[in-house]
Parts: structure tokens; C-alpha cells; sequence
């Protein structure tokens, strides 16, 4: 055998290998994007899911009468976005299982029409799958005119399932600019 066939059938070799090691490496993504999210503490998006199904049938269950949590609301606007967008209540005390209404208001400080989404998260994530948005501003993009002003609503409710320690939570809206 040449030198030639043999850096040939090694070339065939390791592409082989590669190939085999690629294929399994597909098969480990999933477990190991698992372990990964255990050990750093992220919801994996299964887990999302599975807890946000739970969530909206949990709301409906019943409102617990002697308990109280702290709903806190916090919003961020991308510097390339010229607007304002605040709640008209910083804060609010809810049982769950009861329906709230929270309004904010939004300013478009440009005199042009701009479009913006909100893009919606709740600290502690634990909490994540125990709040339900039955409307929100946060489902669709927003379009205000040029130094416009108007009122955004939230329709929301936290589930009576809520785990006993978490008393307090806090509902943030990052507010980007989208372009068509």
C-alpha cells in the first residue's frame, strides 16, 4: 500500500468518524441542554411551557382570601426608541386568583410614527408560569403617531398555586423599536 492510499483511507477514517461523532453529538444536545439549565437555574423552554399550561388553569381555580402577593412593575425603553412608557400604579397588592386591571401610559416623543414591541419578563422566574396575561400591549406591536399619547392595558392574575415563598414579583417590559 502507497503512502498516497494511506493518507487517503486515514482521511476516509477521521471524515467518518466526524460524521459518527456528529450524529451522536445531535442525540446528547438534548440532555446536556437540560443538565445545562439545571445546573445554571434557566427554565428550559419545555419547562416554560409545561408551567405557563398549568398557569392559565390554575388562575381559574379560585382566589385564595388569606393571602397577599406584590405585583411590581418596571419598564426599560431601548435608547433607540423614543418613547415613554410607565405604569399608572408602581406597584399593586393582589390576592390570587383575582382578575386586575393596570393601565400604562405611553408617549411617543418623536414627532414621527413609530412602532415599538414590548417584550415581557418576570422576576423571580420561578414565578414565571404563575402569572397569566389575559390581555396585555405586550401581545401585538404598538404603533403611535408622532407625540402622541395613550393608554396600554394589562388584564392579568396570579395563580392561587404561586409557591408560599415567593411574596413579591416583579413584572419588567423591555420596549424595542421594530422597523418594517
Amino acid at each position: 500500500m502507497s503512502d498516497v492510499e494511506r493518507r487517503k483511507r486515514r482521511t476516509l477514517l477521521l471524515l467518518m468518524g466526524l460524521a459518527v461523532g456528529m450524529f451522536g453529538f445531535g442525540f446528547a444536545m438534548v440532555p446536556l441542554y437540560g443538565l445545562l439549565c439545571k445546573v445554571t437555574g434557566v427554565q428550559s423552554v419545555g419547562q416554560r411551557a409545561t408551567i405557563g399550561a398549568g398557569a392559565a388553569r390554575a388562575a381559574a381555580t379560585g382566589v385564595v382570601q388569606d393571602r397577599w402577593v406584590t405585583v411590581k412593575f418596571d419598564t426599560t425603553i431601548h435608547p433607540n426608541l423614543p418613547w415613554r412608557l410607565e405604569p399608572m400604579k408602581r406597584r399593586l397588592r393582589v390576592r390570587p386568583g383575582e382578575h386586575y386591571l393596570v393601565k400604562f401610559i405611553a408617549e411617543n416623543r418623536s414627532g414621527q410614527e413609530i412602532t415599538g414591541q414590548a417584550i415581557p419578563s418576570i422576576a423571580p422566574w420561578q414565578a414565571t408560569g404563575f402569572f397569566a396575561k389575559m390581555e396585555c400591549f405586550c401581545f401585538n406591536r404598538q404603533t403611535l403617531a408622532g407625540n402622541a399619547i395613550t393608554e396600554m392595558p394589562l388584564r392579568f392574575s396570579v395563580s392561587p398555586d404561586l409557591p408560599a415563598d415567593i411574596n413579591s414579583l416583579t413584572l419588567s417590559y423591555s420596549v424595542l423599536r421594530v422597523s418594517d
